[in-house]
């Protein structure tokens, strides 16, 4: 769904969507203070703006979502050496600075362990992929062909 031809509209669901309440998106949008309460409510009970705050709400959500791609580059970097942290420095005479530094050892292995185990690199598993039929059955010992009944 495309973007409101109303811009005020559009404003009060861009301004709703990012979590303000219904008032001070209205208010944000241009919507008078003194009548920006009602004027949140009549809106979002407009179909094509409840659409279109869902629309915002799922995008905003999915950038603020690593996807995978995302979550292996940053594993990836960590394990290559190539991302930096900061860290607390003891700098003499009870100073301490931060400093930015590479992963060490532990922190590089971890990474190449998670990136191991999401290629399945260390499993002793057997992947088995076969068809079978599986009969059981039950005797329940009756000399009679199963027919128990004394009578």
């Amino acid at each position: 769904m495309p973007e409101l031809k109303n811009k005020q509209r559009e404003r009060f669901c861009l301004e709703y969507a990012s979590g303000q309440n219904g008032t001070q998106a209205a208010i944000a949008a241009g919507y008078s203070e003194k009548t920006a309460g009602s004027k949140a409510n009549q809106l979002l009970k407009i179909v094509e703006v409840k659409d279109r705050i869902n629309e915002l709400m799922t995008q905003f959500e999915s950038e603020k979502v690593a996807d995978a791609q995302e979550v292996m580059e940053y594993l990836t970097s960590v394990m290559r050496g190539e991302s930096r942290s900061s860290v607390l420095c003891f700098a003499g005479e009870g100073v301490q600075r931060i400093i930015e530094k590479p992963p060490d050892e532990r922190e590089k292995l971890k990474a190449a362990e998670m990136i191991g185990k999401r290629y399945g690199l260390y499993t002793d598993k057997i992947d088995l992929d076969a068809d079978a039929e599986l009969h059981i059955t039950v005797d329940y010992g009756g000399d009679d062909g199963g027919n128990n009944d004394p009578s």
